[in-house]
């Protein structure tokens, strides 16, 4: 999801400057309601690889359509693999010390170095080394639709599930803060999840079960967010949200929320490791209730 959300604004620079080019967007099933209704790709191509029916239909539809030239933004052999599947005389990604798997570099025909540490700007930057002049439009983002019940009023939204367990904030913290939201705002703390979810039992609390629709809808409702380096952080960022995002073993220089509106804490000497733990990360335990709960009090005043 987070990387989908990072290559937005690289993809809306290309739709930009070659407004008539035809684009596909190869992407997983699960994650192409982040695209309906962008206006970034003329075709969505879904690619399970998990299923080998999948794989092929893929590879035949790419095949047949010839495209002129496949861009790797994701940096893992299965994205650079897929672009050599499609047939494209060019191929370009980012040098092989910049990949997240160093191997998907064999299948480019073009390597690029990026400047920048942020993602979101090497993307841009892989599609300016085409020679593209700027761009100004401001990226629409996906719209959504309701799921699940929301409260009436105003409130804060929160999703306390990351794929790590590591880059988690432990969930009964969510409780103090959602009392004191309460108590000074009057807000509901709304906690996106998946059925397979625990929650708290909180009066403070408001539990709210959704696919990705769903949670684009609640997100472009809600007053602010309080987020974690996952996926619905990102989208909040793309949407402009104001909010508090929480940081610990992941870089926020490199994975951090895009933009201005959303404030990041992280502990005083957290170590960078992108090891997938099954436990929060000790830098995250530092972050304590008091001092979440004073930068979203100032957030939302």
């Amino acid at each position: 999801m987070g990387d989908i959300l990072h290559t937005m604004p690289a993809v809306q620079r290309l739709r930009d400057i070659f407004p008539k080019a035809e684009i596909t967007w190869v992407l997983e099933p699960k994650w192409m309601a982040l695209l309906h209704g962008s206006g970034l790709a003329d075709h969505l191509l879904p690619l399970d690889r998990r299923s080998p029916l999948s794989v092929w239909i893929a590879a035949k539809w790419l095949r047949r359509w010839q495209p002129d030239l496949a861009i790797d933004f994701q940096g893992l052999v299965k994205s650079a693999l897929t672009a050599l599947v499609s047939g494209a005389s060019r191929r370009i990604g980012f040098v092989d010390t910049q990949l997240r798997e160093r191997e998907a570099g064999v299948f480019y025909t073009e390597a690029f170095t990026s400047q920048s540490p942020h993602v979101v700007a090497r993307n841009l930057e892989l599609v300016a080394s085409l020679g593209l002049p700027k761009s100004n439009t401001t990226l629409r983002g996906p719209a959504g639709f309701p799921e699940g019940q929301l409260p009436p009023g105003d409130f804060v939204l929160a999703a306390p599930y990351a794929g790590w367990k590591s880059k988690q904030w432990p969930i009964e913290r969510y409780v103090e803060i959602g009392k004191r939201l309460h108590d000074r705002f009057g807000f509901r703390l709304v906690l996106n999840v998946m059925p397979s979810n625990e929650t708290p039992q909180s009066e403070f609390l408001w539990r709210h079960e959704s696919g990705i629709d769903g949670l684009i809808h609640a997100t472009r409702r809600a007053r602010a967010v309080l987020g974690l380096d996952s996926g619905p952080l990102h989208l909040a960022a793309l949407l402009d949200k104001p909010g508090v995002a929480l940081f610990g073993p992941t870089d926020p220089a490199r994975n951090g929320p895009h933009g201005a509106s959303i404030r990041v804490l992280r502990s005083y000497g957290a170590t960078t490791t992108y090891k997938r733990g099954t436990e929060p990360d000790p830098s995250m335990l530092q972050l304590d209730i008091d001092r979440v709960w004073a930068n979203l009090e100032e957030v939302l005043r």
